[in-house]
């Protein structure tokens, strides 16, 4: 009965782009080829036929197999440069990778903060637009911070960092006074590369 349930679960994974491009017969496979690289497209069929039918047409459409995350969704990330640094955010369109909006760079932020005012930003956009669509983040801290409103960093409140503090006060006191249908969810890396939303800038 084991042998059966293996067998009824083997997927085939198609890597558009990677570090090798084809069809893989195992996650691990896929996974060494996609983590961490830039704009990295793959994605798994039950079949070896769809899998290759994909494959050679080059698109994702080749058949209708759920890519394990929604993709009408927003997704967003953070870049820092230093820690405080100069910090910037952004969302895109998930399934398209669409930039929606970006902000910054702004000084003395940090990346958590980033991912927090960027969640924000995306749940205000989605709310203007009377959509029910998530959002998603790899920061399990911005998405905590989130939920309890408020932003627990040790990032001192000074002139040098008011800019960025000014931010912080504009999207606490959005999230005191708003509610929204929007889930708020976690970005499984390990299963589906880098968020789409992702600056690129992994050494």
């Amino acid at each position: 009965m084991r042998e059966v349930e293996t067998i009824a679960k083997q997927k085939y994974y198609v890597v558009w782009e990677g570090r090798k491009t084809g069809i893989f017969t195992s996650w691990e496979e896929c996974k060494a080829q996609v983590d961490g690289y830039p704009n990295a497209r793959f994605k798994s069929f039950p079949t070896m036929e769809l899998a290759q039918k994909a494959l050679h047409e080059g698109r994702e459409e080749a058949a209708p197999i759920d890519a394990g995350y929604i993709q009408e969704s927003i997704s967003v990330d953070a870049a820092c440069s230093g820690n405080p640094g100069l910090m910037e955010y952004r969302g895109v369109y998930t399934k398209t990778g669409e930039q929606w909006f970006h902000h910054g760079p702004v000084p003395n932020g940090t990346n958590n903060i980033g991912e927090f005012l960027a969640i924000v930003h995306a749940l205000a956009l989605l709310k203007q637009k009377n959509s029910n669509m998530p959002v998603y983040s790899d920061s399990a801290t911005a998405i905590k911070w989130v939920k309890e409103k408020r932003v627990n960093t040790a990032l001192e409140r000074s002139e040098t960092t008011k800019a960025v503090w000014d931010l912080i006060d504009r999207a606490t006191d959005w999230l005191e006074k708003n509610d929204y249908p929007n889930e708020v969810l976690k970005w499984d890396t390990g299963k589906w590369g880098e968020i789409k939303a992702d600056f690129g800038r992994k050494k």
